[in-house]
């Protein structure tokens, strides 16, 4: 069985015992109930209008703060002796997919 979930306003497909990373989740959360916006079980699909009534995703935080890559941002412009370099870094939370269920 497979949903489509919202967290932190993007869409992720899941499955059962399934690890993802989501953007980073407030300090303190250790479960988190999801709504589901499209549930597939086998040939079966139901879309909901906009949530699947009586269809909830149980998920609970697995690593509270994971780092991403980290991304070099380069503006550069030739003949003009203008050079900068910034960096990023994106944290998220790491989450596993307890069950897909009523």
């Amino acid at each position: 069985m497979k949903a489509v979930v919202k967290v932190g306003g993007k869409q992720y497909i899941v499955s059962e015992k399934e690890t993802l990373l989501v953007d980073l989740l407030p300090e303190g959360t250790k479960e988190l109930t999801l709504d589901a916006m499209l549930v597939i079980d086998g040939d079966k699909a139901t879309v909901g209008t906009p949530l699947v009534k009586g269809v909830a995703v149980k998920a609970k935080v697995v690593e509270d703060l994971v780092k991403g890559d980290k991304l070099r941002i380069i503006r550069y412009k030739a003949k003009k002796r203008v050079h900068k370099e910034t960096g990023h870094r994106q944290k998220y939370s790491r989450i596993q997919v307890a069950s897909i269920g009523k």
